[in-house]
């Protein structure tokens, strides 16, 4: 008799799972970060998004702390929101000076075609000719082999748009994306009878900025869909008087607290909802400098912009391809114990025709002919004056040359 045909055995269960990836969020204009996996945004300057660890973090502040005359701290703020306007992003425009709408008319033109962007390659020279000669002469032969100083700073992938300076964006493109506004003149504020450490201006914007995220979805709060957005805050020229602040005008202000007030509100609105701020910040006109570190500390990204102009290095030829400093003075610690600093800490901004870029500061050898070296007769004096030294101290002893 046949023995029976046993069945199929089962497979074990086990608690085995394959691990898989978590699903990011996918925006237009937005990239994970390669650190931390924080989700980024361009800041519309290639070099900066560099320094700042390959772009802006959704739910950051990023403080600029103006140069004397607000020239480039306000154009990095233009190339913020012109990167806004190109991603299809929301913006929020707030200013106590200039009406928004100014503002947005001066955004940058975007370059679409980007063989713009690439330098001429230039002709190799025969090393016969006399130009390779002369500059063999002039280099000191242990700095012949050393490689060139890259002062660019750009990353291997791109991310982000180029835009040209020297002309503003079309309106049909400025006006295709959606920006919402703060005037502080055509909000009046009324001052509040009980003691607040907010000033009324702070509050109302505060106020706005809040109605603005809850009311378009950008809150986390909201349901997921497929049309989630970014929104894009750029505040003009906080702690000025024409905010009704006091921190420009005194040594000890009334007002102390406010901007700081105002920076621990931002901050909770940003870490709640998908947006990004950049704010300037006048701190030339700031005399209390430990109030200057504590609104720093209260933003995410912190860097200076130290211009030229108007002071003696304009005419200095040694920052003669360069329009100021650029000093960072902090870098976000998200999701990791340590955040990756710089490479390089001397940096320097110019402006070219087209284009702001940051890049390294490299200041050239100096090769005139009268350098490091002594004539005969100031060597002569130098031993004369020395043995004058030598006899008045040593009494009776000689010291032979």
């Amino acid at each position: 008799m046949a023995a029976p045909v046993s069945g199929v055995s089962k497979p074990a269960v086990t608690s085995f799972q394959k691990k898989t990836r978590s699903k990011l969020i996918s925006i237009a204009g937005t990239r994970p970060s390669v650190q931390n996996g924080q989700l980024l945004v361009s800041t519309g300057v290639t070099s900066l998004d560099y320094l700042l660890g390959g772009g802006l973090a959704v739910g950051t502040v990023l403080l600029i702390e103006e140069d004397r005359y607000d020239s480039y701290s306000r154009m990095i703020l233009k190339y913020f929101l012109a990167e806004g306007v190109v991603c299809r992003h929301e913006l929020f425009v707030a200013s106590a000076q200039d009406n928004p709408d100014d503002i947005l008319q001066e955004l940058p033109s975007p370059i679409l075609d980007d063989i713009a962007m690439h330098k001429p390659v230039e002709q190799p020279r025969l090393p016969s000719e006399p130009q390779d000669s002369l500059d063999a002469m002039k280099i000191a032969w242990r700095y012949q082999n050393l490689p060139k100083v890259q002062t660019a700073l750009a990353s291997s992938s791109r991310f982000g748009h180029y835009y040209d300076v020297s002309k503003t964006m079309e309106p049909e493109i400025r006006q295709a994306a959606k920006c919402h506004r703060f005037y502080l003149p055509e909000h009046p504020t009324q001052s509040s009878p009980t003691h607040s450490t907010m000033l009324e201006s702070y509050s109302e914007l505060l106020k706005s900025l809040q109605e603005v995220i809850y009311r378009e979805g950008f809150d986390l709060a909201t349901p997921m869909s497929n049309s989630r957005n970014i929104l894009r805050i750029g505040l003009h020229s906080l702690g000025s008087a024409l905010w009704g602040d006091d921190l420009c005008c005194h040594d000890s202000p009334r007002n102390s607290h406010a901007l700081t007030t105002f920076l621990y509100g931002l901050r909770a609105l940003l870490r709640s909802s998908l947006s990004v701020a950049v704010v300037t910040v006048p701190s030339h006109l700031i005399q209390d400098r430990a109030l200057m570190g504590r609104v720093t500390r209260l933003c995410d990204n912190a860097i200076a912009l130290e211009s030229f102009k108007g002071c003696e290095r304009e005419t200095n030829p040694l920052y003669k391809d360069y329009h100021g400093l650029l000093h960072v003075r902090q870098i976000p610690h998200l999701n990791c114990l340590a955040s990756q600093l710089p490479d390089h800490k001397d940096l320097a901004f110019k402006l070219k025709r087209k284009q702001f870029t940051i890049e390294r500061l490299h200041l050239p050898p100096d090769l005139s002919e009268t350098v490091s070296r002594v004539s005969r007769g100031e060597l002569a004096g130098a031993h004369t004056v020395a043995s004058a030294c030598g006899s008045s101290t040593s009494g009776n002893k000689h010291l032979d040359f």
